[in-house]
């Protein structure tokens, strides 16, 4: 027969000298009491001749009633022979996964997974080109619904605004998504794989730059004038003094910044190189010079309190991006893809 009732587990206590208390329901059943008042329910039972015991949650969110069936449900799945603690534990597993099948759910847990070996540059388009181009179309289906000539659809898209480089780069990008898919078992194949070829080719273009030494000086001039923002102006200004690409310009950080010794440490993994030499690459030293450590020291109580030297005017917790310094230098009359 049971042992306990709603008013003895409302009106339980257990005494201050006491670490817990347990108030016993029969058939392993029981409620422990902590001295500052709570209360939980157990269910005690013998995997292997040893006792364990598996947590029915707490009172009064559970009633002595709930836990009761709690305590039932638990008993015949022991009598199956079955282990009810570790069936809880794997249905939870199978539970978080089947979340998590939508492309942009494995998408965003992909991206969570590789961004630290990444650049911090590379790790931003990544996700903000799947937030623009990706997720809008793709976002809400279970992966393994998504065949090749719905991605190619998508991909499309892309191409049709004249972006060819953008679309080659988003079949990559999504062929990384379904890959990681079919690794974790959220999809059976990579319908990326299917579509090579499909799209139109991405013929590189050698940069436009400047080579002429009045061209380069009228760029400078230009820079000291502009009036917008004042880290945009100020990195465009460090790009110009210490001729380094773009991305580590913008996801520069202070902690790669010692001013006394006039030295900027870019580490190996925000490096433009392979994985491995991301991983076991040596850092990349840039001196700076007395008009880069002057910039510097003025943007320092402007910037200094975050991460990045030229954090995002949307959101400190971002890099500037490289759209924001093309703009101003289209803002400049400059075409935004020049090199000095």
């Amino acid at each position: 027969m049971p042992n306990l009732t709603e008013p003895a587990c409302k009106n339980a206590t257990c005494p201050p000298e006491l670490k817990r208390k347990r108030l016993s329901d029969g058939a392993g059943l029981y409620l422990e009491i902590a001295p500052n008042g709570s209360k939980r329910w157990f269910w005690k039972f013998y995997p292997d001749g040893k006792e364990s015991r598996m947590a029915l949650g707490s009172y009064p969110d559970v009633s002595l009633k709930s836990a009761r069936a709690a305590r039932d449900e638990a008993r015949k799945t022991r009598q199956a022979g079955v282990n009810p603690v570790q069936k809880r534990l794997a249905d939870k597993i199978v539970s978080n996964t089947a979340t998590a099948t939508t492309f942009e759910a494995v998408a965003r847990e992909f991206h969570k997974l590789r961004a630290d070996t990444w650049s911090p540059s590379h790790a931003d388009k990544w996700l903000r080109s799947s937030e623009n181009h990706l997720f809008p179309h793709l976002g809400t289906l279970p992966l393994d619904s998504i065949k090749a000539p719905a991605l190619l659809a998508v991909l499309k898209k892309a191409e049709a605004k004249g972006i060819l480089s953008t679309a080659q780069d988003l079949l990559s990008m999504a062929g990384q998504v379904f890959r990681y898919g079919v690794q974790t078992g959220r999809c059976e194949r990579n319908p990326a794989a299917d579509l090579r070829g499909a799209l139109k080719p991405h013929v590189p273009e050698n940069f436009a730059a400047i080579v002429e030494p009045a061209k380069a000086g009228e760029l400078l001039r230009a820079i000291d004038a502009y009036t917008g923002q004042p880290t945009t102006r100020a990195a465009l200004m460090l790009a110009a003094l210490i001729f380094q690409r773009p991305g580590n310009v913008q996801a520069m950080e202070w902690a790669w910044l010692d001013l006394d010794a006039a030295l900027l440490t870019i580490p190996a993994a925000a490096m433009k190189r392979t994985a491995h030499g991301k991983l076991n690459g040596r850092p990349h030293l840039v001196p700076l010079s007395t008009q880069a450590l002057a910039l510097l020291r003025v943007l320092q109580p402007l910037t200094g309190h975050g991460v990045y030297v030229f954090p995002s005017a949307r959101t400190g917790e971002r890099p500037m991006s490289n759209g924001t310094m093309n703009a101003a230098l289209r803002r400049l009359d400059f075409t935004g893809d020049e090199h000095v």
